[in-house]
C-alpha cells in the first residue's frame, strides 16, 4: 500500500488533531494553514509545518530558559526588599541590581539601521489606532481610520458643548452644526491660513493655474503659503475636493452644494476630512481573548484577510445589513497637473503574544508550544501575501512587514525575538530585515535597559512605545515586596513614570530613529471622554513622540489635529540637548506615603474591584478582550490585559502589605459584582454573577486575579484568565 500524505485520516487523532512529524496540530489551525494561509505563498503547507517543528526544536528552550531567568531575577529582588523593608538605600538598591544583571551597563554609540521603512512610521507623526484583530469589524473600521470625518467626530463627542441648545439628538440639530462648522472653518485659519480674510467667510475654492483661490464676497485670496495647496479632484474651476498639507498630513476639505452641510454653507463645503490613523496596530495580545485553535484561526484569518485585502464584515445597524471592506486608495489631481495618490488605509502592524504564552493549539512531543512562535509563523506568512501583491491593495511599500513584540524582559530576549525573525524569514522564503520589530518599552527591566534592547534590533526596530498600564502592573509587582504602592489614580505623578515617559523618548532619539522609527506614547483610556483627550494628549506630540495610540477612529480624527499643531521633526530638535532622567529617577519605587483613611482605602479597593469584574466578566464570560467598563463614578473607561494587571496587582499588593483583609476583599468583590450585574443588566447574553457567586466562573477568576495575584508571573494575569475562559467554554458547549 502507498504512504498516506501528511493530513490524512491516519494521521488525525481522536481528539480532532492533525501528526506533523513531532507536532500535534489541532483541526482548525491545520485547516487554516493549508487551504487559506499557504496557498500562493510559496511556500507548501509540507514546508511551513517541518520549518516551525525545527525552530520550536532549537529556539524553546532557549526561550524557556530566558523566562527561567526572569523568576530567578525576581526571588533576587524580592529577598532583597524583605530584607530592607521599612527603609532601603538607593545606592545600595542599584548596586544590588547591577550585581544581579538586571541592570545592564549602557552600550556605546547605538545607531538604529532600519531600512526599507514605510513613511507612515518612518516620516509621518499622527495617530495610532489599536484595535483586537478578532473582530473583523473593528479590524477594517481601524485600517480604514486613515480618513475621519472632523464634522462627525466633532457633532458626535463632548468637544462640542450641548450649550445654547447645541444638545446632540436623535436627528440633526442646525445650532450643534453651526458650531461644527465654526470649529471646522477656524481649524482651516489655524493650520491653512488665508494670505487675507478667514476660511469662514469663503464663498468658493478654485483652481487656477495649479494655485488654489478663495473667494470672499467681492474679493479673492490665495493661501499664505500656497505650498500647502496639494491637489484636488473634479473641476478646476468646481472642484469636489480639495486638499492641504501641513506637517506631511493632509486636510480634505469636501465640497458638495447638494449636500445637507453644503448646500447651506456659502462655499458648499459639506465636511473637512483628516489624514487620521496614519499607521493601526492588530492585535494578538491585550485585547484580544483568544485561548484555543478556534480562536487563534479567527484572528489569523483576519489578519490574513488584511493582508491579502478580501476581508469583509458584515452586520446590522437598525434595520439595516451593513458591509465593511478596505477602502480603496484616493486618486486626486496634483497642483502640477499630475495624478495624485494617496494611501486610503492606516499602514498596518501586527501585535504578536508575549514570549510567556504557551498554545495547545500546536502540541510538541504532548507539550503546548510557545505561542509567540507560532504568531511570527503566521502573521509572517500572512504578510508575504502582502509582498507578493496578492491583493488589489499594498500595506507596505518598501516590502516590510511589521510586527509588534510585546512584554521583553530586557536586551536578551530582544536578542532571541530579532533572532527568531531571522529563521521565520529564512523558513518563509523572506529577504533579510523583510521582518520589523516594533519593541514594547513596558516591562521595567527593558525601560533600564532600553539602549541595550535597541542595539540588539538595530537593524530591525521601527517602533518603541511607552505602554505605561502594563509597565505600572510591573512596577507594582517587581517592588511588591517594598510595601504598599500609591494609590492607582496617583502613579501618573510618581517619580518613576516620568523619567520613564521622558527617557522613552530620549533614548530613542539618541539612537537616531528620526525618520527610521516611531517613539510611541500610550493608550488614551476614556473613549467618551474625547473634550478631555483633546486637552490632555496634546502633550504626546509636545514630548518629541511621533504617534500615540487611541482606541477609535474618531478618537483618532481628533488626535491627528495635534499633529497639525506640532512640528514633531522640530519638536525632537528642541530637547535633543535635554537634561537626561536618571537610573535613581527609573528605580524610584511608589511607595505609598502617609495614611489613608479607612474611607479612602475603601474607595480605592471598590474601584480596582469595579474594572476588575466588568472588564473579567466579559473577557471569560463572553470572549470579549476589550471593553469599556464604567467606573465607580461611571465613567466608561477602556480595559484590556494591561489595565487589568494594574488593578489586580494593586488590590494584590495592598492585600500582601495588610492595607486590606481576604475578607474585605470578597465582599467588596460580590457588592461590585452586583453593580456591575447592574451595568450589564441590557445586554441578552450576560450571565448575573451575584445569582450564584460560587459557581459563577468569571466571578471566580476576578477573586483568583486577586487573592493570587502575587504569585502570578511578572503579574500577568492570563494563566487565570485563560483557564476559566476554557472553563467557561466547555460549560456553554454542555
Amino acid at each position: 500500500m502507498a504512504e498516506r500524505p501528511l493530513g490524512s485520516l491516519e494521521n488525525m487523532s481522536q481528539n480532532g488533531s492533525v501528526q506533523r512529524g513531532s507536532l500535534e496540530v489541532a483541526q482548525p489551525l491545520h485547516d487554516f494553514v493549508e487551504t487559506a494561509l499557504t496557498p500562493d505563498s510559496g511556500i507548501t503547507a509540507d514546508e511551513f509545518w517541518a520549518a516551525l517543528e525545527a525552530v520550536l526544536i532549537e529556539m524553546s528552550p532557549r526561550n524557556a530558559a530566558l523566562l527561567a531567568r526572569r523568576d530567578e531575577i525576581q526571588d533576587k529582588i524580592d529577598a532583597y526588599l524583605i530584607a530592607n523593608r521599612g527603609g532601603y538605600d538607593q545606592a545600595d538598591y542599584l548596586a544590588f541590581l547591577r550585581e544581579i544583571g538586571y541592570l545592564e551597563d549602557a552600550p556605546g554609540d547605538v545607531a538604529v539601521a532600519t531600512s526599507n521603512v514605510d513613511n507612515e512610521i518612518a516620516g509621518t507623526a499622527g495617530a495610532q489606532l489599536v484595535v483586537p484583530l478578532d473582530n473583523a469589524r473593528y479590524a477594517l473600521n481601524a485600517a480604514n481610520a486613515r480618513w475621519g470625518s472632523l464634522y462627525d467626530a466633532l457633532y458626535g463627542t463632548d468637544v462640542i458643548s450641548d450649550d445654547d441648545g447645541a444638545e446632540a439628538g436623535s436627528g440633526y440639530n442646525p445650532v450643534r452644526g453651526a458650531k461644527v462648522i465654526t470649529w471646522g472653518r477656524a481649524f482651516l485659519d489655524t493650520h491653512a491660513p488665508l494670505g487675507q480674510g478667514s476660511h469662514a467667510d469663503a464663498t468658493g475654492y478654485t483652481v487656477v493655474d495649479g494655485a488654489l483661490q478663495v473667494s470672499l464676497g467681492g474679493t479673492t485670496t490665495g493661501l499664505a503659503d500656497p505650498n500647502q495647496f496639494v491637489g484636488f479632484a473634479g473641476d478646476p474651476h468646481d472642484p469636489t475636493n480639495v486638499v492641504l498639507r501641513k506637517h506631511g498630513l493632509h486636510a480634505d476639505i469636501r465640497i458638495d452644494r447638494s449636500d445637507n452641510i453644503g448646500r447651506d454653507d456659502a462655499a458648499g463645503v459639506a465636511d473637512i476630512d483628516l489624514e487620521s490613523a496614519v499607521s493601526s496596530i492588530m492585535d494578538c495580545e491585550d485585547s484580544v481573548s483568544a485561548v484555543d485553535a478556534d480562536d487563534k484561526v479567527v484572528v489569523y484569518g483576519n489578519w490574513l484577510g488584511l493582508m491579502k485585502g478580501d476581508l469583509v464584515s458584515t452586520f446590522q445597524k437598525g434595520d439595516k445589513t451593513m458591509e465593511r471592506r478596505l477602502n480603496g486608495d484616493r486618486v486626486y489631481t496634483a497642483a502640477d497637473g499630475t495624478e495624485l495618490v494617496m494611501q486610503g488605509r492606516a499602514c498596518m502592524l501586527v501585535r504578536n503574544v508575549g514570549h510567556h504564552l504557551t498554545t495547545d493549539a500546536v502540541t510538541m512531543n504532548g507539550e503546548p508550544i510557545f505561542e509567540t512562535i507560532l504568531d511570527c509563523f503566521v502573521t509572517s506568512l500572512a504578510g508575504k501575501h502582502d509582498l507578493l501583491g496578492n491583493s488589489s491593495f499594498r500595506n507596505s511599500r518598501t516590502g516590510s512587514i511589521y510586527i509588534v513584540k510585546p512584554k521583553m524582559h530586557g536586551a536578551d530576549e530582544v536578542a532571541w525575538a530579532v533572532e527568531l525573525f531571522g529563521r521565520v524569514e529564512a523558513a518563509l522564503g523572506l529577504a533579510p530585515n523583510t521582518l520589523k520589530m516594533g519593541i514594547m518599552d513596558e516591562e521595567r527591566r527593558t525601560s533600564l535597559n532600553l539602549a541595550a534592547a535597541i542595539d540588539q534590533a538595530s537593524e530591525r526596530v521601527v517602533f518603541i512605545n511607552t505602554g505605561f498600564l502594563d509597565r505600572t502592573g510591573d512596577e507594582i509587582h517587581t517592588d511588591m515586596e517594598a510595601g504598599p504602592m500609591l494609590k492607582k489614580g496617583d502613579m501618573k505623578g510618581a517619580t518613576w513614570l516620568l523619567a520613564y515617559e521622558d527617557s522613552n523618548v530620549d533614548t530613542g532619539l539618541a539612537a537616531g530613529m528620526q525618520n527610521r522609527a516611531q517613539i510611541g506614547k500610550g493608550m488614551w483610556a476614556k473613549p467618551s471622554e474625547m473634550a478631555e483627550m483633546l486637552a490632555t494628549k496634546a502633550g504626546h506630540p509636545q514630548s518629541g513622540a511621533t504617534c500615540a495610540w487611541v482606541p477609535s477612529p474618531t478618537a483618532a480624527t481628533l488626535h491627528s489635529t495635534h499633529y497639525f499643531d506640532v512640528n514633531v521633526a522640530a519638536r525632537q530638535e528642541e530637547i535633543q540637548g535635554r537634561r537626561r532622567r536618571t537610573v535613581e529617577e527609573l528605580t524610584t519605587i511608589p511607595l505609598l506615603e502617609g495614611e489613608l483613611t479607612e474611607a479612602d482605602i475603601q474607595t480605592e479597593l471598590d474601584n480596582n474591584c469595579q474594572s476588575i469584574l466588568g472588564y473579567v466578566v466579559r473577557w471569560v464570560g463572553q470572549g470579549v478582550g476589550c471593553s469599556t467598563v464604567p467606573d465607580i463614578d461611571d465613567v466608561g473607561l477602556m480595559e484590556d490585559l494591561a489595565t487589568l494587571r494594574i488593578s489586580s496587582q494593586h488590590v494584590a499588593n495592598w492585600l500582601h502589605h495588610g492595607l486590606v483583609s481576604e475578607s474585605q476583599v470578597t465582599e467588596a468583590m460580590q457588592r461590585m459584582a452586583v453593580a456591575v450585574d447592574g451595568q450589564n443588566a441590557d445586554d441578552a447574553a450576560y450571565e448575573p454573577m451575584a445569582v450564584d457567586y460560587e459557581n459563577s466562573i468569571p466571578f471566580r477568576a476576578a477573586l483568583s486575579l486577586v487573592l493570587d495575584g502575587r504569585v502570578q508571573k511578572n503579574g500577568y494575569t492570563e494563566a487565570i484568565l485563560r483557564a476559566h475562559r476554557r472553563k467557561q467554554k466547555a460549560a456553554s458547549a454542555n
